[in-house]
């Protein structure tokens, strides 16, 4: 057990270099949460469902993050800083990334039963602070989902996500083969502009063009002035 807590520790250290120590990652609000979470994930296991809600409460009110006790959250989680919510159906596997701000958040199931309805992050993924990721989608190993991205289909393995509606990106091989990305958005600041972000400023740019030519023709053309000052009718 202590050796597994000294991994666990050693693997948030290998992705934040602001700890000085292990002490210290051990006040993180994320490593408390998950530590409390075990507790409740086990209390709600054994079907004591009131102590669980009861564990997961003090949890939130201590750390600021909502784990609901029915997720099933797998190795060397690391939720970076807090406010994340965490769904009751929602699957983490090992080595995952989350930053501040994550919603995995469910959907209403269209036939009224309630069952898989929040999303399953598989090993390595990461996600970036604030975004949301919801209904019961699967993100791909080590996929990266950018800050305030809104995530509502599945994502391959080692894909990227930005922007609303999330979409993938194309990133190079050699940041795609790195261990990991810090923040889960591997591209230049800011990210690149989207397609269609530009064929909007085309447009635009076309239909001042239009403007200026029908402005011009409907302003009447000066009439000529005669030698004697007059202007002609």
């Amino acid at each position: 057990m202590w050796d597994d807590l000294i991994a666990y520790l050693d693997s948030v250290r290998a992705r934040d270099p602001a700890p000085r120590s292990r002490w210290e990652i051990l006040l993180y609000p994320g490593v408390l949460a998950l530590g409390l979470h075990r507790v409740a994930h086990w209390l709600f296991e054994a079907e004591m469902f009131f102590l669980a809600r009861f564990v997961n409460h003090f949890s939130r009110f201590l750390t600021a993050i909502d784990i609901h006790p029915g997720a099933k959250i797998g190795q060397n989680l690391f939720i970076d800083h807090g406010f994340t919510v965490i769904g009751e159906t929602a699957e983490i596997g090992d080595n995952v990334t989350i930053y501040q701000g994550v919603t995995l958040g469910g959907t209403n199931p269209t036939n009224g039963v309630a069952g898989k309805r929040h999303p399953t992050l598989l090993d390595g993924s990461i996600v970036g602070s604030g975004a949301q990721i919801l209904g019961p989608v699967t993100i791909g190993r080590r996929a990266r989902i950018g800050a305030a991205a809104v995530v509502t289909e599945d994502v391959p393995d080692g894909a990227t996500m930005v922007g609303v509606k999330a979409r993938s990106t194309l990133v190079s091989a050699e940041t795609y083969q790195r261990e990991f990305v810090p923040y889960g958005t591997p591209c230049k600041d800011p990210c690149e502009p989207s397609p269609r972000l530009d064929d909007l400023e085309a447009q635009i740019a076309a239909l001042k063009t239009e403007i200026d030519r029908l402005r011009a023709e409907a302003e009447p053309a000066a009439l000529p002035i005669e030698t004697d000052g007059t202007r002609s009718a």
